[in-house]
């Protein structure tokens, strides 16, 4: 299985042990599925990073050892101007977040996870859910 994981997930996976989103991150370091990322996201995680880390006593030695694991066992995919136009087409309401779900229509990915309610709401048309309801149904 392919997936997306929006940036809040990973964010809140690294730095929050036990919920959701923590089981997901390790599920995927333990071989569970397969990240698709792209650029996008690993800025974004780097400046979310910058800003939550410090008050979190988490190390930047931590988020410089994630993204060397997603360098070696993540697929990154380039955001194209097609795969951003297919996004722009679904209305979301924050243009931030047209970057994540073209990656999902880009990569062809199974799910996109993401705790963001605005793209939540097209989960009925978009295969996107949130980190307890993949959990709930693909996390043993």
């Amino acid at each position: 299985m392919r997936l997306v994981l929006d940036t809040n997930v990973l964010v809140s996976g690294l730095l929050f042990p036990g919920g959701p989103p923590s089981r997901l991150v390790k599920a995927w370091r333990s071989g569970a599925f397969e990240l698709v990322i792209s650029d996008f996201v690993i800025d974004e995680l780097t400046r979310t990073w910058a800003h939550l880390a410090p008050r979190l006593k988490a190390s930047p030695v931590d988020l410089a050892d994630f993204i060397d694991t997603i360098g070696v066992r993540a697929e990154l995919l380039r955001i194209d101007a097609a795969m951003l136009a297919h996004a722009t087409s679904a209305g979301l309401r924050d243009p931030n977040d047209l970057a994540v779900l073209a990656l999902l229509i880009g990569s062809g990915a199974d799910h996109l996870v993401t705790g963001d309610k605005d793209v939540l709401v097209l989960a009925d048309t978009y295969p996107i859910l949130s980190p307890a309801e993949f959990v709930d149904r693909f996390v043993p």
